[in-house]
Parts: C-alpha cells; sequence; structure tokens
C-alpha cells in the first residue's frame, strides 16, 4: 500500500462516519499488514503513544475544568464581571467576554468553556433583548480563549508532540490571547454603539463587594498554575495536579462539593480523556507511517520550492490548517501534523512557540465553522438551536479572529517577547 492509497481508505472511512481514532488504526494497521509488517508493531506504536509524562497533565487540566464547572465557579464569574461594569452600553456582551477571559484561565478546554459559560449567558442576554446570533456567535467565539489561554490543553498536546517548553508555550499565548480579547471587545463595542436599551443597572458598591469576595478563590488558580510553572516551582504536569487539588478545596470551602460532584467530574474527565490518549496512540501510529513515507521530507521539498519566506510560508499553512480544522479537532491534527512540521519550520527559521499559538489558533477558528463545529454543537445543544443558526451568530466574530490570527502570522515577536523576557 503506498501513500495514495493509504490517505484514500482513511478519507473513506472518514467519510462513512467512523471514529476519527478508529480511522486512523484501521487503515495504518493495513499499511502495516500490506507492508509486511507485524501487528505487534503497530500495537507498541500506538502504546508509545501515549507513555508520556508531560501528558499526564491533560487529564488533571480536564478534571480542574469539569470540577470547576460543577462547583459554580463560572457563575462566580459572570456576578463579579456583571458588578464591575454597569450602565455600559452592550454591558452584558462585555459580561459574556469578561467570563471567557475568567473561565479560560481555569478551563483549558474551549468545549468546556461553551458548555459552562452558554447555560448562565445567552439566556440572560436574550433575556436583556439581545438578539440570539449574537448572543450565542459571542459565547461561542469567546470559548476559543481557553485553547489560548495557559492552561491550554491544545498547547499540552504540541508541547509534548514537539518535544518543547510547555512553559514557554504558555508565556507565549498570553499576549495572543489578549489581542483575541481585544479584538473581539472592539466588535461589541462597534456593535453596541447604535443600540439603545442595552446599559445594564447603576453601579451597586455593596454588590461589587460581595461579587469580588466570591470571585477571588477562583481568581488564585492561575496564579498558583501560571506563577508555578513559569517560576520553576513545579512542572506542567505537577502544576495540574497542584490545580486540582486546589479546586477540590475551594469546593469545600464554598461548601458546593459533594460526592456526586466529585464522581460527575470524574467520569467526565475519564470519558474525555479516553478519546484523548485513543486519538494520541492513534496518531503516533499514523506518524509511523508518514515517516516511513517521508512525507516531511517531500512536503519540506514542495514549500522550499514554492517560497523561501516564512511569512508567505505561515500564510499557506493558515490556509490549509483552517480548512483542516473545520474537519477534525485539534488533538488528531496536532499530534499527526506537528512531527510533519516542525523540521519543515525550522528550514524556515520558524519559532516553535510561534508556530504553535498559530497552529492552535488556526485550528480553534476551524472548530467555529462547519460541517463538524465541535464548538458550534456545544452551544446548539445547550441553548436548543440549530447548529446552522449558531454559525450565522459566529460568522461576525470571525473577522476580529482572523484579524488577530494575521497578526500573529506577521509579527512573530507578539508570541516570542514573553517567552524571551522570562528566559523560557
Amino acid at each position: 500500500m503506498d501513500l495514495t492509497v493509504y490517505l484514500l481508505v482513511m478519507s473513506a472511512l472518514l467519510l462513512l462516519r467512523v471514529p476519527v481514532a478508529f480511522a486512523m488504526i484501521a487503515s495504518s494497521m493495513l499499511y502495516f499488514y500490506t507492508n509486511g509488517n507485524s501487528a505487534g508493531l503497530a500495537i507498541r506504536s500506538v502504546v508509545d503513544g501515549i507513555n508520556s509524562f508531560p501528558l499526564l497533565a491533560v487529564p488533571l487540566f480536564i478534571f480542574v475544568g469539569a470540577i470547576a464547572n460543577h462547583l459554580g465557579i463560572a457563575a462566580r464569574l459572570f456576578d463579579f464581571a456583571l458588578a464591575s461594569l454597569p450602565r455600559l452600553r452592550g454591558n452584558l456582551a462585555y459580561v459574556n467576554l469578561g467570563t471567557s477571559v475568567g473561565f479560560s484561565w481555569i478551563s483549558g478546554s474551549a468545549l468546556a468553556d461553551a458548555a459552562a459559560l452558554s447555560k448562565v449567558q445567552v439566556p440572560q442576554m436574550i433575556r436583556q433583548g439581545y438578539p440570539y446570533g449574537f448572543a450565542a456567535g459571542l459565547s461561542a467565539s469567546g470559548s476559543l480563549l481557553s485553547t489560548i489561554m495557559p492552561p491550554s490543553i491544545p498547547a499540552v498536546l504540541f508541547a509534548a508532540t514537539a518535544s518543547i517548553s510547555t512553559g514557554a508555550l504558555f508565556a507565549g499565548s498570553i499576549l495572543p490571547a489578549m489581542l483575541m480579547t481585544f479584538g473581539l471587545a472592539l466588535y461589541i463595542f462597534i456593535w453596541a454603539r447604535k443600540r439603545e436599551g442595552m446599559e445594564g443597572s447603576p453601579f451597586n458598591g455593596k454588590v461589587f463587594r460581595a461579587a469580588t469576595v466570591r470571585v477571588i478563590g477562583p481568581l488564585f488558580t492561575p496564579v498558583i498554575i501560571l506563577g508555578g510553572i513559569i517560576g520553576g516551582i513545579f512542572t506542567p504536569t505537577e502544576g495540574a495536579g497542584v490545580a486540582a487539588a486546589y479546586m477540590i478545596v475551594l469546593g469545600a470551602i464554598y461548601r458546593t462539593l459533594s460526592l456526586k460532584v466529585l464522581i460527575q467530574s470524574a467520569k467526565e474527565t475519564v470519558v474525555v480523556t479516553g478519546g484523548i490518549l485513543l486519538i494520541l496512540g492513534a496518531a503516533n501510529l499514523m506518524g509511523q507511517v508518514l515517516a516511513r513515507e517521508q512525507v516531511s521530507r517531500v512536503l519540506g521539498q514542495w514549500l522550499t520550492g514554492l517560497t523561501d519566506n516564512p511569512i508567505v510560508f505561515l500564510l499557506v499553512l493558515n490556509v490549509i490548517l483552517l480548512l483542516i480544522g473545520t474537519f477534525l479537532e485539534a488533538p488528531p491534527v496536532i499530534l499527526v501534523l506537528v512531527p510533519v512540521l516542525m523540521p519543515i519550520a525550522a528550514q524556515f527559521g520558524i519559532d516553535p512557540v510561534h508556530l504553535g499559538v498559530v497552529m492552535i489558533l488556526n485550528l480553534m477558528i476551524g472548530s467555529l465553522s462547519p460541517p463538524v463545529g465541535a464548538v458550534l454543537f456545544v452551544v446548539g445543544s445547550i441553548t436548543r438551536q440549530p447548529m446552522g443558526v449558531v454559525f450565522r451568530g459566529v460568522l461576525p466574530f470571525l473577522i476580529p479572529l482572523v484579524a488577530v490570527l494575521l497578526l500573529l502570522t506577521v509579527f512573530p515577536q507578539i508570541v516570542t517577547i514573553v517567552p524571551d523576557l522570562l528566559g523560557l
């Protein structure tokens, strides 16, 4: 079996709606068999794909996001943002965005952010007269901050696959996430400036103080995670464990922690982690196939023949990744393509941290688009609206997101300046 037949077999399985991991494993096993390799070699490749200490951070960060959702952290962040932004035209939209920023420091997953915050924010905005499309589109777009702002699960996967510092990638993601926030806030300002009757209640000092006290605990989570990792106190994996323990302590203090909450959070963590680990193993097996077919060398020769300009290379890569992101979720794409792209990026002199941030943002923008659109599906399921309706609401928000992507592509210093200042 050659590479063309291999890709056709996998594409056919995906079109038949075979889960991505099983489509990758089945086509790779067929490749190994037809090329005279043993099944044992394929199985060992799958196991090797998940035998990594840094990847232990993934289930722990997933658990942090799951238990934070059940402990009512999202509601506390929403109340604080609402109390902080009174009498501002379009204030609930800014509150929506501010809550997404706060939850992104805890969650690390766009799906967890979308699920937790859509329940709270979209109904509130609709009751205040905001169109459904605008409310749902903002909630879906804001959820992408969780995959850029540390602790980002895609960033952990990229760092582990590319063998680079997770702390450096976390540090390099901070300014891009802030730019995304500014871009979305600018669109809200433009949208709301001509709309009357969308101001909030007058400022209430008592409500603000109460909301501030309620949110102090959750706001220490990113301080613990980032401060510990960047300060060299513990590794990202250890930081994830500390964050999980801290969330349990918060739940006990707030008296919202129960055995039921722990079990439910653990179940959600196991289900999501199981899917990711299966994809990890399948991607490593597929990587063996691509390495045997020398895909990295061939693709590198084609791209270097196409251009010797790193910005042009990244622009071409943006188009490819945006298209791939509309069909596949970020984890399998990262795990398969990173080993292929890293040596090519090195030929163009591209910093791996810069490549990581650009790649993750590309794929997450793709997740806001049909036909797969995982974030659209989550928001639509919670708000009981079709995916197409949610996507129409998302469309205007793609403008600031793509603008930020282009800025990061052309000006890599936006990504690299913080890791360089911190010596990472």
